[in-house]
């Protein structure tokens, strides 16, 4: 059906059934999906099969703009599978169609070409394809806008991926032309083509590229050109700049700081969310410099109240989190919202690090509820899990940057936050109630020494706060009153231990899925501040976590055994008691029962078993040889599995 001729041209019918097949794959019947998925791998087996997909791309225009951009997403995955296979006259076919079709009228297959073209690139074939970065910079000087911001979006796509070899002798440092003309285009009339040239070289900053640096003032003075743009991607890139150069650069940022400061409170308070995220992260890496307290001292009164407004939900937020759902324990969990979570300390701290990882902070000591933990693999508190706000957002940078400030300024930060606590907390608004809450537990670590002496009043208004009607406000006090453990466990405890620990496990029974993961993580933190201080109290305790294994769905299972762990950690040998041996162990032994070897949800079971035989030592015993049997069984799968992937790995090297 297919042919490949000196001069390349589609059949009728092979340019039919490709259309078919594309129109096919927009099907949303899962059958009809897996049989265009099987129809193009076996397409793939002719040589040119590559060209009709970019000629429906570039040149089909008679089709609609999704069928064309589909045809080149499934070039663009042939591409990056196999593009050291293409014949070469189908490469070089594919090369000259993208850069004919760079300037194309639509948006979207523009950008499809773009996508293309930095895929082809990134695939280690720039030194292969030495007219593109020369051809892509001479159509930025074109008069016909598509080509120009085609030309653009291509060179973005290609700096972002390929960065390190465009700075490189191989091909003889282009980036020295391309900077400079980069630059050029900060004040172009159009806006994207403003943001796609500063986008470009935000991409070499971190690097300290010295193509850069040696146009570091034309670039300052193009950024404060540009920082009171129109356009909201403009600012959001002029922000991001900024951030990065208070790592790189801070010398040249010193002469203008007061200016940069004022101007960044501004963008954190901007209308559009990604503008004043990407602001947010300013006080997060002006922590880190020697300088903050000095330059930041006099505009924290400023500061402080943006930060805290910034860490109130937003109604989407509300929405996506299911706010108004106060009981959901019943709702199954959704397997992709289940992460692996093991059993380790909570004793560490808020960290710096989720600015730069892009993952926020959360209960182990971070800022909390949609967060998860900074740290591979951390529990988070439970406050949001779910997909939609797993996102690094403003709520999360406004409530870390709090943090990290109150470590610069200390007790010091206590005059300008507290009367905005003292409105917030007992506000009418749960909205502005639960961002007060978060924002003390927030400053538990920096302004600890400050706080003691408002905790007496604080911690029984907290305790009342796990009552709260609203789930999200019941949530995050568990994770504050985490914060403050410490200095409850060193009071008497009859006026602080009791009633905290009392309203906890209420809380851990919660209806609410939300809740109940909060409860459970603070609750584990509390055993570990307290440690044998719950001695007296272990009945009461085991009875509820025991209740709450009839109660969980499967993740907030997994966030129950780490709080059993923990407490077997805490308390130790007082664990080994008949009446509590025999609470514990059946619910623990009949999951131990159920999970399958390859149920990944086996390992925060053993992590948890393991802690609880440590602590039970000889009443562990009836339950030692079926435990220790299936440990050794899974310790000969594992390793029987790793040779035979050794033995595999050889057969294929001594093959090729």
């Amino acid at each position: 059906m297919f042919n490949m001729a000196e001069t390349w041209s589609p059949q009728e019918d092979g340019l039919c059934q490709i259309l078919q097949l594309l129109k096919e794959s927009q099907s949303p019947d899962n059958a009809t999906q897996r049989a265009v998925q099987q129809k193009l791998e076996e397409l793939n087996k002719y040589p040119d099969f590559n060209n009709y997909l970019i000629f429906v791309l570039t040149k089909l225009t008679s089709e609609d703009e999704p069928t064309r951009s589909l045809s080149g997403l499934i070039l663009k995955n042939n591409v990056r599978a196999h593009f050291h296979k293409f014949p070469a006259p189908v490469a070089d076919f594919i090369r000259n169609e993208c850069l004919s079709a760079i300037g194309d009228p639509s948006p979207l297959i523009r950008a499809t070409v773009g996508i293309l073209i930095t895929t082809i690139s990134s695939r280690g074939e720039l030194a292969n394809w030495p007219e593109l970065l020369p051809k892509l910079c001479q159509m930025l000087d074109s008069q016909d806008y598509n080509v120009c911001e085609g030309a653009f979006g291509a060179l973005q796509k290609i700096c972002e991926d390929s960065s390190e070899i465009l700075d490189s002798d191989a091909l003889n440092r282009p980036l020295n032309i391309l900077i400079p003309k980069f630059l050029q285009f900060f004040q172009h009339s159009s806006s994207k083509i403003r943001s796609h040239a500063l986008a470009c070289v935000n991409q070499f900053i971190m690097s300290r590229t010295q193509a850069l640096m040696i146009h570091i003032d034309a670039f300052l003075q193009g950024l404060m050109h540009l920082a009171a743009d129109d356009d909201a991607e403009v600012r959001k890139n002029v922000c991001r700049a900024l951030v990065m150069l208070l790592d790189v650069r801070m010398d040249r940022l010193v002469p203008h700081m007061h200016n940069i400061i004022e101007y960044m409170l501004g963008r954190t308070q901007d209308g559009n969310e990604t503008v004043a995220l990407e602001a947010c992260e300013f006080w997060l890496s002006l922590a880190d410099q020697p300088i903050c307290k000095e330059v930041l001292s006099p505009h924290l009164a400023r500061l402080v109240p943006v930060l805290v407004k910034g860490m109130r939900y937003s109604e989407i937020d509300i929405i996506l989190l299911k706010g108004d759902v106060e009981e959901d324990e019943m709702i199954p969990d959704r397997e992709q919202d289940i992460r692996p979570r093991f059993h380790k300390s909570r004793t560490h701290t808020l960290h710096r690090e989720g600015a730069e990882s892009g993952r926020p902070a959360n209960a182990d000591g971070e800022i909390p509820e949609d967060e998860e933990d900074l740290e591979d693999g951390d529990e988070d508190d439970g406050m949001d899990s779910d997909s939609a706000l797993s996102d690094w957002n403003l709520r999360k940078c406004s409530a870390a940057a709090l943090d990290v400030l109150a470590n610069v300024f200390k007790d010091d930060l206590l005059p300008v936050l507290l009367p905005i606590l003292k409105e917030t907390l007992f506000h009418a608004d749960w909205e502005i109630k639960e961002s007060g809450i978060l924002a003390l537990g927030a400053i538990a670590e920096g302004c600890m020494t400050g706080m003691v002496a408002h905790l007496p009043e604080l911690v029984p208004f907290l305790i009342n706060c796990l009552s709260e009607k609203k789930a999200l406000v019941r949530a995050i006090t568990c994770w504050t009153l985490s914060r403050y453990a410490h200095w409850v466990v060193g009071q008497p405890h009859d006026q602080y231990l009791k009633p905290l620990m009392t309203e906890l496990l209420k809380r851990i029974l919660d209806g609410n899925k939300r809740v109940q993961e909060a409860a459970c993580s603070a609750f584990a933190t509390l055993e570990e501040e307290a440690c044998t201080e719950l001695v007296p109290y272990l009945g009461f305790i085991l009875e509820t976590l025991v209740y709450a294994f009839s109660k969980y769905q499967h993740k907030n299972l997994l966030i129950l055994y780490d709080a059993i762990g923990t407490l077997a950690d805490s308390v130790g040998h007082h664990l080994n008691k008949p009446d509590y041996i025999n609470l514990l162990m059946p619910p623990l032994i009949t999951k131990w029962n159920v999970l399958k070897d390859e149920d990944k949800d086996l390992f925060p079971l053993l992590e948890c078993l393991s802690s609880v035989a440590t602590a039970l030592q000889s009443g562990f015993l009836p339950y030692c040889e079926p435990v220790f049997r299936r440990c050794i069984s899974l310790v000969e799968q594992t390793l029987n599995q790793h040779i035979v992937r050794g033995l595999v790995s050889a057969n294929f090297l001594f093959r090729y």
